[in-house]
């Protein structure tokens, strides 16, 4: 690709040299510096140019009746333009190019690079944001190791964009704290309500629909044996015992994350078994809202039963890809997932 400019002049050329002057392939000796410009920078642009209207008056030694200076004007003009268009497209990718380095320090603060393993816990991470150049989105996830076990967040925040990230970050930080510091899982909720209703209070959203999120508590006890699941609002985890596939639908749901205020804040935490080699898949909806091109959704369960027993990182790897192929590679949400697999002593 780096060299078709040059392959697109010698082919001209040769065309030009090889057909009868009526022909005139000549003329379109312009459209190489015209294509350089999209990939080459600056002065090797000019040189391409330098180098087509060289061969355009050598052409014209050949062939006297081409129209040589009619075309070499043109050679000149386009390159000026191609050589400005490449200078334009150097500044904005170095510019795209630090409007990255920022999404990833931001992505490191907000989705921080989480440990494969808990002493018998393994995990992975999947996340892929719905915006083609951005790294983090609404979306979010995080896991500490605590006195208490093993606590595990994920959640979606409703809407897109810096106002979502934003949000997503306070719910984060305020987990990291209420992880350790508190002993019940419904303070931690508490505690997630109440930083996320600051932040909302203080960057208020655009338009009279409110700012919430709905988020997935769990605990794994470092004794294993059982998990603690508390869901404000967000899409049930699978649990995978023996290859049966389990959905943890809530007894009573929890209110979704800055919606206490307006519907109680009356939480509930569930108890499943969790043995050694069962698997835990926590994700939002984005998974599970993913389309085919006829508009069915993505039948994740039904997947999740299909596929062997794997580690979570080949697991998450299989799911992506084949989320990617259902939606034909057209994800119009943010997707995030957690994979738990408790090891067998």
């Amino acid at each position: 690709m780096r060299l078709s400019p040059v392959i697109l002049t010698v082919v001209i050329a040769g065309l030009a040299y090889a057909t009868p002057p009526e022909m005139a392939f000549s003329r379109l000796l312009p459209a190489a510096p015209a294509l350089a410009a999209a990939m080459w920078p600056v002065l090797p642009t000019i040189l391409l140019g330098t180098v087509c209207l060289l061969l355009m008056i050598g052409l014209s030694l050949v062939f006297p009746d081409l129209g040589t200076w009619w075309t070499a004007a043109g050679i000149i003009a386009v390159t000026v333009a191609a050589a400005y268009g490449s200078h334009v497209r150097l500044q904005r990718e170095r510019t795209l190019f630090q409007v990255r380095l920022v999404a990833d320090a931001a992505q490191k603060v907000v989705l921080s690079p989480l440990p494969r393993r808990f002493g018998s816990i393994e995990l992975e991470s999947l996340y892929v944001a719905a915006a083609a150049e951005a790294r983090i989105g609404g979306d979010f996830y995080e896991v500490v190791d605590t006195p208490h076990g093993v606590r595990l967040l994920i959640g979606d925040v409703r809407g897109k964009g810096l106002p979502a990230v934003g949000a997503a970050a306070a719910i984060v930080n305020a987990f990291r704290e209420a992880a350790y510091g508190e002993t019940d899982m419904v303070d931690v909720a508490r505690r997630l309500d109440a930083g996320s209703t600051r932040y909302n209070a203080a960057f208020p959203p655009e338009g009279p629909m409110e700012r919430f999120a709905t988020a997935l508590l769990v605990e794994i006890p470092h004794g294993g044996g059982r998990i603690d699941v508390l869901n404000c609002g967000h899409p049930p985890p699978l649990l995978v015992n023996h290859g049966k596939v389990r959905i943890l639908e809530p007894g009573t749901p929890s209110p979704p994350l800055s919606l206490a205020e307006l519907i109680g804040d009356h939480y509930t935490v569930d108890t499943f078994a969790f043995a050694p080699d069962d698997l835990l898949l926590l994700y939002t909806d984005g998974i599970a809202e993913a389309r085919a091109r006829d508009g069915e959704f993505f039948p994740l369960a039904a997947w999740l039963r299909r596929q062997p027993l794997a580690p979570p990182r080949e697991l998450l790897a299989a799911l992506h890809h084949d989320l990617l192929r259902y939606s034909r590679g057209r994800l119009d949400d943010d997707i995030a997932a957690l994979a738990v697999h408790l090891r067998a002593p």
